[in-house]
């Protein structure tokens, strides 16, 4: 457990809740929208089994591979490296929005699968995304125990969205998704219960304004 807000309340209560928020996220979805879910064995079976109750349409399914994983202290199972990460349209019908060519120059010309092990960008990407953690410099205001490296927000965001398109995290922790978004002339709209990691995101957030210098201020008083 990362702390009290990571904490099992048991696997059906924690279904319900999985059921409750992407509920309230499938509402404020556009037509054209999609949704990204990281997680473990602790909780993607249960979302991956939420989205399909809710009508969402699966589109891919990312092996998030970090090679820099923390060792296996225990010598009592496997290491844990890797997260899964669920790529969702709002609907069967939908219409979602995918980058193709963008994803196919970084991936050095090919056509880009769902493994991607950045070695060599002449080699043909499949369907890991190996992607170290978060290095010290993306800490350097603060903590989070589930924080994402920002290559990897980049990554979703520069291959689901468009310049002027709003996204939103309701979990947003540190905030590395609004950096990513901003970086790339997204909107951003964060959310979060704990005042300490909104405050981190405060600080995170206006840095990343700075120093892009033609945008304005945009972040609003926290209550």
């Amino acid at each position: 457990n990362k702390g009290e807000w990571d904490k099992s309340k048991g696997a059906e209560a924690d279904h319900e809740f999985a059921l409750q928020w992407l509920t309230a996220c499938r509402r404020v979805l556009k037509d054209d929208g999609t949704i990204w879910v990281s997680g473990t064995m602790h909780n993607i079976y249960s979302v991956g089994f939420a989205l399909q109750q809710l009508g969402y349409k699966f589109l891919n399914e990312i092996c998030w591979y970090k090679p820099n994983a923390s060792p296996n202290l225990s010598t009592r199972y496997f290491t844990h490296s890797h997260e899964s990460v669920i790529w969702a349209a709002k609907s069967e019908k939908s219409k979602h929005k995918f980058d193709y060519q963008r994803m196919k120059q970084i991936a050095g010309g090919k056509q880009m699968r769902s493994l991607w092990m950045d070695i060599d960008v002449n080699d043909e990407p499949q369907d890991i995304w190996s992607i170290p953690t978060p290095p010290g410099a993306e800490k350097k205001f603060g903590k989070h125990p589930t924080q994402k490296p920002l290559a990897l927000l980049e990554r979703i965001i520069l291959a689901s969205t468009k310049p002027e398109d709003t996204v939103l995290d309701p979990f947003t922790g540190s905030s590395t998704t609004g950096i990513a978004a901003i970086r790339h002339n997204r909107h951003f709209i964060g959310i979060d219960t704990n005042s300490e990691y909104l405050e981190l995101s405060v600080k995170r957030l206006e840095e990343e304004l700075a120093r892009i210098s033609d945008k304005p201020r945009l972040i609003k008083e926290l209550a």
